[in-house]
């Protein structure tokens, strides 16, 4: 028989302990290394720290936006469903309009993906709103470029864009850091190819309280 820990708030301090051992947090501020640690034991991987980039007010912006109950809005629904909802502190609601009937008309009428699409059914939500796009360098392109062309748009209070893949998605993480103070917004993103839900989903649940680990039964 197998020997093994089996209480989970320990496997979560054990966890973290090796983390802040392992990884190299020295770039950020206290606020920003929770976050991070959250997202490397997402990955699995101690060396995600060297890619992971904070705008100055992110962590700020974002808790201050979930605060006052803004609504997070999600490219796909694997980081829909992965926001732990006990960890908001406003009963946020969590938007993805990726199952929407309008999104494929309007990704044909866009000449797009259907993730890049559903962006545009975001706007009515979108005023300070903390986005998080874990999977479509498209949605996140597309998001960046909608900003871009009406200074008159709403702008979120924060923009997670930490797509992955090996097409475009180190281009539009590059392309938010780039853009993020003409669009008006912070952010926070993992540069080159890694990313994705997993990783997203950490970040959103590591802004949403300030408290490491929430103690399980």
């Amino acid at each position: 028989m197998f020997e093994y820990l089996t209480d989970g708030n320990e496997i979560y301090r054990q966890s973290f302990a090796l983390i802040r051992a392992e990884a190299d947090l020295g770039a950020f501020t206290p606020d920003q290394a929770q976050v991070a640690v959250r997202m490397i034991h997402a990955a699995g991987q101690t060396d995600l720290a060297r890619d992971i980039e904070f705008s100055p007010h992110l962590v700020t912006a974002a808790r201050m936006a979930l605060a006052v109950g803004k609504p997070i809005l999600t490219d796909v629904f694997m980081v829909h469903s992965g926001i732990t909802r006990t960890r908001l502190p406003h009963n946020n609601e969590a938007l993805c309009f990726l199952r929407d009937d309008r999104v494929p008309g309007l990704a044909k009428q866009l000449g797009t993906t259907r993730t890049a699409a559903a962006v545009e059914l975001w706007e009515p939500h979108l005023d300070g709103a903390v986005v998080a796009i874990g999977n479509a360098p498209t949605a996140l392109f597309h998001l960046l470029n909608w900003l871009l062309a009406d200074p008159a748009r709403p702008r979120p209070a924060a923009i997670l864009g930490i797509p992955v893949g090996f097409v475009g998605a180190a281009e539009s993480k590059q392309a938010l850091a780039s853009a993020a103070t003409a669009v008006g917004t912070e952010f926070l993103t993992v540069h080159g190819r890694r990313g994705g839900s997993a990783i997203t989903c950490a970040a959103i649940n590591a802004l949403a309280t300030e408290k490491e680990i929430l103690e399980q039964s």
